[in-house]
């Protein structure tokens, strides 16, 4: 389900809410660190025009819409500095079945954001998106990004090709009441 009303979550620390012109340095800043980007599918160097252009991307997308990247800018409630993003696709196949991702500036790693933002952004997407799973593909190397699934009650499902990793969650392992 499509939610084109979307405009942001709130946890105790971090406000989850669409990209901000303004975001463009620092998501740029990131998307370059060669550490961050390892395991992601972007090109470096990464240009903040290519931020900005693909901040303006985003500005008339809707959490939910299938088959497309959402792409959640994640900030702290205190400054509002943006720390990292949080992404979504629904599968165009089965709109119930939504794929996430995650990336963090080095600087605000190992603080739990990450965890915070990926736990709101999954309870978002099973409760308002009516999802019944979510799954995250990451590389086998990916140690940090597979503990923070596992932390998630995300399970281990399978190994895809060489180095990649599918954990998944039903809404109904999160929920048993809702199990059919």
């Amino acid at each position: 389900m499509e939610d084109p009303a979307f405009t942001k979550l709130e946890t105790n620390r971090l406000v989850i809410r669409r990209f901000r012109e303004a975001d463009a340095p620092q998501f740029a800043a990131y998307r370059n660190d060669p550490d961050i980007a390892r395991y992601q599918g972007w090109d470096r160097p990464y240009a903040n025009s290519e931020a900005r252009e693909f901040i303006a991307s985003m500005r008339d997308l809707a959490p939910g819409k299938p088959d497309t990247w959402f792409q959640f800018a994640v900030g702290t409630a205190e400054s509002g500095v943006l720390v990292g993003d949080v992404a979504l696709r629904t599968t165009p196949d089965d709109h119930r079945l939504a794929e996430v991702g995650f990336s963090f500036a080095a600087a605000h790693q190992r603080h739990g954001y990450a965890v915070e933002a990926v736990r709101a952004v999954i309870d978002y997407a099973f409760t308002d998106l009516c999802m019944n799973r979510v799954f995250a593909i990451t590389d086998s190397r990916n140690v940090r990004a597979q503990r923070l699934l596992e932390r998630l009650a995300f399970r281990p499902q399978q190994k895809i090709g060489q180095n990649a990793l599918l954990y998944s969650q039903l809404d109904s392992e999160r929920h048993p009441e809702h199990a059919v």
